[in-house]
């Protein structure tokens, strides 16, 4: 759908239906219409704008659909106004924009083994396509999800790899152990090495901080995953959520709009830019 610059900047009131504190200093919020009705649909992968009354507004990925039609979406305590939004309590009021950007594309592929590499509040916007892969489980042939975190108190969702493991190869690690640790530790690319890789049927979704995506697909080319089917959802600094300010633009592409989700093929270079 062709963006509408005046529509599209105007935010829409929702209401917070329920606040659940994650790990990690994570936040996440049950938002709906507060006029009623659902929220408009979306694809796993796009993200919101969300407004903080009198703080400012952030893109949020959309990490899944309320049981009332309203979005689901976590948010982590690191500004002004992620700070005010995991704050916000059931009853209040946000303003939301969207659902914006483009999406994984979990079609592209069936019949093949996937990869899900998630780095930290990377899973966020992953966890629409696990859930997709495996409301579709027989399309896909092997199924791995690998999630890491700095600590164990970033591994966010922390139920939810058990009951994805009834379906699909799920494997944590972390870079920093504790006490309460026994599982693998290091970087999500040391995962790679054990889940018995096929190159010449994976396609893979990685998303995380970028020193993770850009290592982790690296990772995935040396072991023959054509860059092609290496997709990831980029992060920068958007603004207005529909390719006019020009504040996340990479190279030719507007992050908002032309992304977040791009193949590792269209932004491999690209990613070798420091962003202003």
């Amino acid at each position: 759908m062709t963006p509408d610059p005046i529509q599209d900047m105007v935010p829409e009131p929702y209401r917070v239906r329920a606040r659940r504190p994650d790990r990690g200093e994570a936040v996440t919020l049950t938002l709906e219409p507060a006029g009623g009705g659902a929220a408009p649909p979306f694809r796993p992968g796009q993200f919101t704008m969300i407004y903080a009354p009198g703080v400012g507004e952030i893109p949020v990925s959309i990490s899944g659909r309320a049981r009332h039609g309203g979005y689901l979406q976590t948010v982590r305590d690191v500004g002004a106004v992620s700070h005010a939004l995991c704050r916000a309590g059931r009853g209040d009021v946000v303003g939301v924009r969207g659902p914006f950007g483009t999406s994984w594309d979990l079609a592209a592929a069936e019949g093949m083994d996937v990869i899900v590499a998630a780095g930290g509040l990377g899973l966020a916007p992953l966890r629409p396509v696990i859930r997709g892969l495996l409301a579709a489980r027989a399309r896909y042939r092997r199924i791995a999800v690998l999630v890491g975190a700095r600590d164990p108190g970033g591994l966010i969702y922390p139920r939810e790899p058990a009951r994805w493991a009834r379906h699909c190869d799920v494997r944590l690690t972390v870079d920093r152990p504790d006490r309460t640790w026994s599982g693998h530790t290091g970087l999500v690319t040391t995962l790679l090495d054990t889940v018995g890789l096929a190159p010449e049927r994976t396609y893979a979704y990685v998303c995380g901080p970028e020193v993770m995506m850009r290592a982790t697909a690296g990772e995935l080319l040396r072991r023959g995953v054509p860059a092609g089917r290496i997709a990831l959802s980029l992060e920068r600094n958007m603004k207005c959520g529909i390719g006019r300010c020009g504040h996340c633009q990479l190279g030719p592409l507007f992050t908002c709009l032309d992304g977040p989700v791009l193949s590792y093929a269209e932004v491999a270079a690209l990613l070798e830019v420091s962003e202003l």
